[in-house]
């Protein structure tokens, strides 16, 4: 049986190490609109392991909420750990990850990151099989999250006759 009442993804969460350089990387980097600030919370019991599987002194210092585009929200924290940091995974690793944002142009997108200054991993890659007709790129934010460019204007090779589509944010209705 499916999660009751389950319409979709309403946020992305995730902790960047500099609050500041992040606001910055999605507000004036990608485009993004900050909405609102929450923080700071601490707590001197066992609320903080209970809710959140952290150490329990962990502080979490700020939040701040980002919309970006037509997809989900960004929920990014900025904590001050009480049993100190563990290293970025990669996408190999558990727990590895990377957000992805549709483009339009990828080319145009690819050179407006490089002119920015990000650090984009290669060259745009044209996928095959069930995802043909999409390109895509890795890049790297400021402070080494992983991050994707896809763009698939003419849709992908799968939709010919696929009887559910993934969810497009060319045409989000779908």
């Amino acid at each position: 049986m499916p999660l009751p009442g389950m319409v979709g993804t309403d946020h992305i969460g995730f902790t960047v190490p500099d609050l500041e350089q992040a606001h910055d990387f999605f507000v004036r980097v990608l485009g993004c609109a900050h909405v609102y600030t929450l923080g700071p919370f601490a707590h001197d019991d066992n609320w903080m392991k209970e809710h959140l599987n952290v150490h329990p002194r962990t502080v979490m210092k700020e939040l701040r909420f980002y919309r970006c585009g037509s997809g989900a929200n960004f929920e990014v924290f900025f904590y001050d750990p009480a049993d100190g940091q563990t290293g970025q995974p990669r996408n190999s690793d558990i727990g590895g990850h990377h957000l992805a944002f549709y483009v339009q142009d990828m080319d145009e997108a690819v050179g407006y990151l490089r002119a920015e200054g990000i650090e984009v991993l290669g060259e745009p890659t044209a996928s095959r099989g069930a995802s043909e007709g999409q390109r895509w790129v890795y890049f790297l934010s400021p402070w080494g999250m992983q991050f994707e460019l896809v763009s698939f204007p003419d849709g992908k090779a799968y939709e010919a006759d696929a009887e559910v589509l993934l969810w497009n944010p060319n045409d989000p209705a779908k």
